[in-house]
Formats: C-alpha cells, structure tokens, sequence
C-alpha cells in the first residue's frame, strides 16, 4: 500500500491574526484531512474551527507530540500514514519544523518515504527577517542562547563578531525574559552594531524597528511577556 501524504500546517502567530494566516490551499486541505499530528491540542482544534473546518472535530483522530508524549517513540503517530492516510502536522504556532519539534515527525517521514508537503503560512523568523532590512542572503538562527550572564554576554559578543561579516544573527528568549536579554545586548555590543527588535508579529500591538545600539539605549522598550526575536547586523 502506498503511504499517505504528510501536509505541514502553519499556524497563526497571535490571536485575532486568521485572515493574515491562511491560504485557500489550507483551508481545503484541512477539509480532506481527518488525522493529525499536533504539538498542542488544544490549540489545534482552536486553529482548525477558525480556519473553516466543516469536519464534525469528534470525528478527526488527533495525536499529541507535546514534551510528556515524545518519550515512547514515533510509531504511532505514523500507522495512519503507513495505512495510506493523508496527515497533518501542527506546530503551537507557526510553521512546523522551524523551531519546532515537529522536525523529528519530518525526519522519521523521509526515512519512511512518505511524501512531505509544506503548506505556506506565517514563519516568525522569516517575517523579522523580511521586516529588519538586514541581509537575507546569509543568516543564522540560533535558538536560545545562554542565560548565565557571563556565558550570554560571550554568546553576544560572538554574534556580533558573525555579524560584522556581513551574516545577519538571530535569536530567541523566553517571552518574561527580553527585558532581560536586552538589557544584556546593549551592554555588550558596539554603539554602531544595528538591532533588530520583532515582537508581536502579525498581532496587533505588532512592534518592528531597527537602530543602531547607540539609539536604542535611548529609547530601551518594554518587552515583558510578548514573544520577540533578536537580529544583530552590523552596516
């Protein structure tokens, strides 16, 4: 029997930001499909009802990846897809794989040649990048990186090193940490380096700017509990 097809479905970023978020392909697609494989269930079901699911959700089979269900392996997830059915992959927000522990779904599909079909949807990472005017022709994201003051002002001051060549540097922190992590970028980084700040993507209290470090100490926002992300370049 030929196995199924793995459709990988963005989810929106924020609340109130559907309309910025789905495709009719989506939207047809979800219709056809009956099973999925999600990171947060709860926040799937949500995702799928505004997204115009016309499937009674009783009747979808729902499979949850979350951190306390990765433990005993991925077989399961897979039977459907083994027995020639169509699934969905659903990251908690955003695009599956990218920052995102669906990749181990994606990886264990290609080792099971089963087709794989990414979906267009919103991708945090790349809209900061499309929105800070650094260079999108080489760039690292680099996760989180060290909370451990010493051990984070050293990761920075590598950042900056790379983006002083011309590769434009990204990352990540816990939301009800930023505040935090700015405070430590500014002080280790040279006046002229440029940041980029992207919070709130698609939502409506969005907030995207770039300046110099010097300027920013100007004028430090407040970032506390909004999903940002970092971009060091330096021009």
């Amino acid at each position: 029997m030929q196995p199924g097809t793995l459709f990988l479905i963005p989810v929106p970023l924020a609340d109130a930001a559907s309309a910025k978020s789905f495709t009719p392909y989506l939207v047809d697609t979800i219709n056809a499909v009956k099973e999925y494989i999600v990171e947060n269930e709860k926040t799937a079901r949500r995702f799928l009802k505004e997204a115009g699911l016309k499937t009674p959700q009783s009747e979808l089979v729902i499979h949850d990846y979350g951190k306390h269900n990765r433990d005993s392996g991925l077989k399961e997830f897979f039977a459907g897809l083994m027995a020639g059915n169509d699934v969905g992959l659903m990251s908690e927000a955003g695009c599956p794989g990218i920052a995102d522990p669906g990749a181990d779904i994606v990886a264990e599909a290609h080792r099971k040649g089963i087709k794989v079909v990414p979906l267009v949807g919103p991708s945090s990472l790349l809209l900061a990048l499309m929105a800070s005017g650094f260079s999108g022709q080489s760039f690292t994201f680099h996760g989180y990186i060290p909370i451990d003051k010493v051990e984070r002002a050293k990761k920075i001051k590598e950042l900056e090193a790379l983006a002083e060549k011309n590769q434009t540097q990204l990352f990540i922190e816990t939301p009800f940490r930023n505040d935090s992590m700015l405070d430590d970028v500014l002080k280790a980084c040279k006046p002229q380096t440029r940041l980029c700040i992207a919070c709130d993507i698609t939502a409506s209290t969005e907030f995207i700017k770039t300046m110099s470090i010097g300027d920013w100490k100007k004028q430090v926002p407040d970032l506390r509990k909004r999903p940002a992300i970092f971009l060091l370049f330096h021009a």
